[in-house]
């Protein structure tokens, strides 16, 4: 297939929030050559995304955890009776969707804000930089693959099958990816969540029978009216909104859509909008500029342009090049800036294994760990020294590592292994009891983390640059040397993925389930799954097994 056939670009100089309507309407739906098509490999990566934030999410769930479980009693209030009156939304032929373990259907936006929140909660699945160098697109923007539950909501809605539910997962994927590539919230300060939120206005609005004007009306209602802040995300000790942004601001989305269909009129053109973030800070006209790295004002590629947003976007429609193929898997609960340390203390242990040999630690005298920026503002704020909240935990660059090594000098006592599967960091390790543990915060004190400066920096976001040097007690020096890619990390060819996917996945659903392999294999082979299978997807029994306090 010529490439020109497998991408749609939209220039600056256009209307792209009309654009992205008529993108995802005819991916869904288009005839030949415009329908999306991407290739098995894409569709194989996407299920296994899917997987990994569902049982992410029911695991977060069952243990209890608070915003996930207020957000779905909260769902349940907007049931939607059986036989409900009135004309299904669209193309739809049904009323509402499901939560996670439940066959009452509740609105849309409900049942999106609790399942989006509850996979989020661990801040567990996957992950994606905004890099793509091979077209110049390398604003470095974060994301998280937490929005599932839009085209799974708006496939029960339409009677759908698994097929369709899946490509509007790839879609999604790619609206919000391709964006992270050219446009860096993070540098003005919102939250990485506003990428997520106008994708799934595109993407429910494509699947449910929104026109282009009707998405184009709707992207600029979210981009107006609910604007992320990074403050979510800022403070000594973070909160259940850090957890739930993503969540908050796709309910905000599904609610614009609907209102546009109603006949609401939200904002044109929202991307070329003067006032709008995108011109705001960056672009032609812009008020503030963004500041690079330097503290300079950045370069706007398209400063040139009259009217213009600051980027051509350009979005895959066919073959295998496709936003997800570029994401990456955590393979563990810890926050992904902090995977090249992992990666660097495992591949330690395994060479020194006489680092972990006692049982107090004491093997270990001092813990070097060099990373890059923003790596080291995100997760290596002094205040993460001393976390006293999970969240706070797991953005902390001190308490993963200790954690690491504790959980490896109790398995080494205990003969059991210290491979990544062995020391694959569950919820269990950020309870209370784990972030208050007396030899985690003995190793925490032992740990320097510190600004590898511009060598570091340059490396990113192309790959995860990290390196750790263990003293030990009689002063010699064990370096990991330089980690660029762990494992979950795209560009990582050496680990065994799906391997430490499968183990991760029966870790998660272990939380939830005694019968953990039918609670997975709900959301595996999503494509060759039945419109039925798809709108029982959600109805389990699991085990309500609490014990998670918040603290």
């Amino acid at each position: 297939m010529p490439a020109e056939q497998q991408f749609v670009t939209l220039p600056a100089d256009t209307n792209q929030a009309r654009g992205l309507g008529e993108f995802a309407i005819a991916f869904m739906w288009g005839g030949q050559g415009a329908r999306g098509e991407p290739d098995a490999a894409v569709l194989e990566r996407t299920n296994l995304f899917f997987t990994d934030a569902c049982l992410c999410g029911v695991s977060a769930v069952a243990m209890g955890c608070n915003a996930p479980n207020v957000l779905r009693r909260e769902a349940f209030e907007y049931a939607v009776p059986e036989g409900h009156a009135g004309r299904p939304l669209g193309r739809c032929t049904r009323h509402g969707a499901t939560v996670f373990g439940s066959a009452t259907r509740v609105k849309s936006e409900k049942a999106v804000v609790a399942n989006c929140a509850a996979v989020r909660e661990w801040d567990a699945n996957g992950t994606n930089f905004g890099y793509n160098p091979a077209r110049g697109h390398t604003a470095g923007e974060f994301g998280h693959n937490d929005f599932y539950a839009v085209p799974l909501a708006a496939a029960q809605m339409l009677g759908a099958d698994g097929a369709a539910a899946l490509r509007g997962m790839v879609l999604h994927d790619e609206i919000r990816g391709r964006l992270a590539e050219v446009f860096s919230l993070k540098d003005c300060k919102i939250d990485h969540v506003l990428h997520g939120a106008i994708a799934s206005a595109c993407v429910f609005g494509a699947m449910v029978g929104a026109t282009a004007e009707q998405v184009e009306s709707a992207i600029g209602m979210v981009v107006a009216h609910h604007v992320p802040f990074r403050a979510i995300r800022a403070g000594k000790q973070l909160s259940d909104s850090k957890g739930a942004s993503a969540a908050i601001s796709t309910e905000a989305a599904i609610l614009s859509l609907k209102r546009s269909m109603a006949g609401f009129q939200g904002p044109r053109d929202i991307f070329r909008n003067p006032e709008a973030v995108f011109r705001l800070f960056e672009g032609p006209g812009q008020m503030f500029g963004r500041l690079d790295r330097s503290g300079g004002l950045a370069a706007t590629p398209n400063a040139e342009k009259r009217d213009a947003s600051p980027f051509d976007l350009v979005l895959g429609r066919a073959g295998g090049d496709f936003a997800v193929m570029g994401m990456h898997f955590k393979l563990a609960l810890y926050e992904h800036q902090s995977a090249g340390a992992v990666q660097a203390v495992v591949d330690l242990i395994a060479k020194r294994p006489a680092l972990i040999e006692r049982a107090d630690g004491s093997a270990i005298r001092h813990i070097r760990i060099v990373a890059y920026e923003p790596a080291f503002g995100i997760i290596g704020d002094p205040a993460k020294k001393d976390p006293k909240t999970r969240q706070s935990a797991d953005h902390s660059m001190a308490y993963i590592i200790a954690t690491l090594l504790r959980k490896a000098i109790e398995s080494r006592a205990a003969s059991k292994p210290t491979d990544w599967k062995g020391l694959m960091l569950n919820p269990l390790d950020y309870s209370k009891d784990a972030v208050f543990n007396p030899r985690t915060r003995a190793l925490m004190a032992k740990i320097d983390f510190v600004h590898g400066g511009p060598e570091y920096d340059r490396r990113y976001p192309d790959g995860i640059p990290t390196s750790v040097v263990i003293t030990d007690d009689a002063g010699a020096q064990h370096d990991s040397g330089l980690v660029m890619y762990p494992a979950g990390h795209a560009r990582n060819t050496a680990a065994d993925l799906r391997g430490l996917l499968d183990h991760k996945f029966g870790l998660m659903a272990s939380l939830a389930t005694d019968s953990t392999r039918p609670l997975i294999a709900r959301f595996e082979g999503l494509a060759g799954k039945s419109a039925d299978e798809v709108q029982t997807i959600n109805d389990f029994e699991y085990a309500a097994r609490g014990g998670f306090e918040e603290f």
